[in-house]
């Protein structure tokens, strides 16, 4: 067995698949994947899980990248990547289609079999017949949007405001809370839509400054949409610097983890909606060992799985202490 190793100065490990993994049906088969995060980040932690069982389950040889969710780090690691030639790449499409084009084209070139995660890159997969495992990001946005203004009742009325934050200078990745942007719109909602500061998706904190003077701005606002769980987690920091009770601003947002089951606790989170990224790391790798093995075509799956409230956190919450969700 190859025991877990570190790589590229903490960017990334390589997982064995097993103690076994020269009797398993995808052994000897090398795959790279794109965790998007920090190593030990909130949410990518339980993409790593899912794909270390898969490389556990399946034998294959799975190599993982961490990228601070920086964006051209990214499509560099890929760059890099792809020169090393693995059979199969699992990668973040947060980048978007025209950043990763040319580097899907280098790929398909060499061989290497490629699924996107997390975030769609539909022009690529039109062009590579390649598959994709994440929500479907804009109706997930929309969904949650409908969910909040049910669940909010008479708290959240036409003419009241919210702020929705996201990267949103990413067309791709910004596509769900654009979905949640627009249906709080629909329903009359002023939407301040305030853009991620840099490097805060890797550290919420550095968001504080700008979301303060916003709220400052704005002391009406009765939502605020949080890009991802480790935000929803930060929520509690967030409405105590402010000076904010909980329920004062409802938070609403994406993604689960043992940070967003306290900030349900606290009473600070409304509603999250759950992508389940254990599947998002463990279904490209499943996909890619039986495309390299059995020459299948890969996999889409939509890993959009409803939502989680105040009513049925608790249900889930041994499942986010366990990593899994």
């Amino acid at each position: 067995m190859r025991g877990m190793g570190t790589i590229a100065a903490g960017c990334a490990i390589l997982v064995a698949g097993g103690a076994a993994a020269q009797d398993k049906w995808c052994s000897g088969v090398d795959i790279t994947v794109f965790s998007g995060g920090p190593a030990g980040g909130a949410f990518n932690s339980i993409i790593d899980r899912g794909a270390q069982q898969a490389a556990e389950d399946t034998g294959a040889n799975v190599q993982i990248i961490y990228s601070d969710w920086n964006f051209d780090q990214m499509v560099t690691q890929l760059r890099d990547m792809i020169g090393q030639t693995p059979d199969g790449i699992a990668m973040m499409g947060h980048p978007g289609d025209a950043a990763l084009m040319p580097l899907a084209e280098a790929a398909d070139a060499a061989g290497i079999k490629m699924m996107y995660v997390n975030v769609d890159v539909p022009e690529i997969r039109a062009r590579f017949g390649s598959g994709y495992v994440g929500a479907q990001l804009y109706a997930q946005g929309l969904a949650l949007g409908a969910e909040a203004l049910r669940l909010a009742g008479d708290r959240l009325q036409p003419g009241d405001k919210a702020i929705v934050m996201s990267r949103w200078e990413s067309e791709n990745r910004a596509q769900r809370e654009l979905g949640l942007a627009e249906a709080l719109e629909g329903a009359g909602i002023e939407v301040i839509r305030l853009q991620e500061a840099e490097g805060a998706s890797a550290d919420q904190m550095l968001q504080l400054p700008t979301l303060t003077a916003t709220l400052l701005a704005n002391p009406e606002v009765k939502l605020i949409g949080y890009p991802g769980g480790p935000w929803l987690a930060a929520a509690p920091a967030f409405m105590q610097a402010v000076g904010k009770a909980p329920g004062d601003i409802m938070g609403v947002g994406f993604d689960l983890g043992q940070g967003v089951m306290s900030a349900f606790e606290g009473g600070y989170v409304l509603v999250t909606s759950d992508q389940q990224p254990y599947l998002q790391g463990y279904v490209p790798v499943l996909s890619l060992c039986q495309q390299v093995v059995y020459q299948l075509g890969p996999m889409n799956v939509d890993t959009g799985a409803g939502f989680v409230t105040m009513d049925n956190f608790e249900a889930v919450a041994p499942l986010a202490d366990a990593g899994l969700r």
